[in-house]
């Protein structure tokens, strides 16, 4: 690759990393808000939705070979997990 090129594909995968990020942090207050208060507030069909959403972006990232969104979908979905998980244990 060209150093320019290089230099493009390493600022992509850099936004690429900090949106996840930012998108997979947004998700930890819901996690704690489900800690302390079960399934009070929470739309379970929202988070299936989600969670599929969030399970297609995965492979989506697999299948095109997008560390980012792979790295941040996986975190991701662990977050809906134990949202789901963390809702069934505390009604």
């Amino acid at each position: 690759m060209e150093p320019n090129t290089q230099a493009a594909t390493n600022v992509i995968q850099a936004i690429g990393f900090a949106a996840g990020a930012l998108t997979t942090i947004s998700f930890v207050p819901q996690v704690i808000r489900t800690w302390r208060c079960g399934r009070e507030g929470l739309s379970i069909p929202m988070l299936f939705i989600f969670g599929g959403g969030v399970t297609l972006w995965l492979v989506y990232g697999v299948l095109t070979g997008s560390t980012p969104m792979v790295v941040a979908n996986a975190l991701t979905g662990a977050q809906v997990i134990a949202i789901a998980v963390l809702s069934r244990r505390r009604k």
